[in-house]
């Protein structure tokens, strides 16, 4: 696992806004009614991560590997089929990210097809996001 420390470090910050930051989240429970579920993030750009409810990210692209939690009784696919995806965002300074997975309902799915969701960001908003200043760099 490699720690947010360890990650933010080397990432550039914006030179007018060095402290700035973009969060993506995957906590808030999407209305089910929009064919959104949540998701759950396995790894950032290939490395594994512990899941978290916010990720904190010095603005720039990023890959998420993202696996459903999608609860829809109407869905027949097997566990086997059931693979995390990769989502590739363009995280901007003061922005939130909701991830989610978006539930293809336009046929039936079953047994080995993958093709029923994808992953993506359900709602962006503002979202005022700064580093802390570690005691050395103050």
């Amino acid at each position: 696992m490699i720690g947010g420390g360890a990650l933010l470090s080397g990432c550039a910050s914006s030179p007018e806004d060095p402290l700035g930051c973009g969060t993506v989240s995957g906590y808030l429970q999407p209305d089910a009614s929009t064919h959104w579920y949540r998701v759950v993030v396995t790894h950032l750009n290939g490395q594994a991560v512990v899941s978290k409810p916010n990720y904190q990210l010095a603005p720039g692209e990023y890959e998420f590997t993202v696996a459903e939690l999608i609860d829809d009784p109407n869905l027949s696919v097997t566990v086997t089929a059931r693979v995390p995806k990769v989502l590739k965002l363009n995280i901007q300074s003061h922005q939130r990210y909701h991830l989610g997975a978006l539930l293809h309902t336009d046929k039936r799915y079953m047994g080995k097809d993958t093709a029923y969701w994808e992953p993506g960001v359900w709602l962006q908003e503002q979202h005022e996001c700064q580093f802390e200043l570690s005691p050395e760099t103050k």
